[in-house]
């Protein structure tokens, strides 16, 4: 809080190659900030820090109107093609500190692709990384983003249909995280009614935190 009409808020985003993190980081900002596309490797080496334009309006606190700024590290996926996971745990490190150390980290957000299981090491690769980063208190402060949610009513399924059915591996992080979970999808509605609905849900959760956070000093 810069004054008690507006807020920001820190979201950082972790996940595999090709998970969608980016993209979702353009999402939360409504820019396109960070660089997303198709490849067959690793597109994001970098971290790197977005800032939103204010909404205003968007909320309400203690009877007044609230203008929201959102600020977002994307962070380099996590097994990376051409980078050792050491590197990009210390190049993500780095920038927690250099960017949220003072003000603080409201929530990670774990950015998986819903037509993708996650099961085994290597998917489970980015949650170690939040783990360590995080520390003890990792559990509170971690979302679950789940992108290309599209592919879900495309199989079939709705959404409690597909929690239902996904492996033993999510579930179990989903009831370690309290069931913060958040569904993107990229066709039914607009980038900023995607936006709006994925920020509103977002700041249940920081509520649910009253508005604490993990600072990295």
């Amino acid at each position: 809080m810069t004054d008690s009409n507006k807020m920001i808020i820190n979201l950082a985003l972790f996940g595999l190659t090709q998970s969608g993190k980016s993209s979702a980081g353009n999402i939360l900002l409504g820019s396109t900030d960070f660089h997303s596309s198709f490849a067959p490797g690793s597109v994001t080496k970098d971290c790197s820090l977005g800032r939103s334009s204010h909404l205003h309006g968007f909320m309400r606190r203690a009877g007044q109107e609230i203008t929201l700024q959102v600020q977002v590290l994307d962070t380099p996926g996590c097994p990376h093609s051409r980078l050792s996971e050491d590197h990009v745990k210390q190049a993500v490190k780095e920038a927690l500190a250099r960017h949220f150390g003072q003000e603080g980290l409201h929530l990670a957000l774990l950015v998986q692709r819903a037509d993708m299981p996650l099961c085994g090491e290597v998917a489970s690769s980015p949650v170690r990384m939040i783990q360590e980063l995080l520390g003890q208190a990792w559990k509170n402060y971690t979302v679950i983003l789940f992108t290309h949610a599209e592919k879900i009513e495309e199989a079939g399924f709705n959404e409690d249909e597909y929690l239902h059915e996904a492996s033993d591996t999510l579930l179990t992080l989903l009831s370690s995280i309290q069931h913060r979970y958040i569904f993107q999808y990229k066709k039914g509605t607009s980038l900023n009614e995607q936006r709006i609905k994925i920020l509103a849900r977002l700041m249940e959760f920081i509520r649910e935190n009253c508005y604490q956070v993990i600072t990295f000093k």
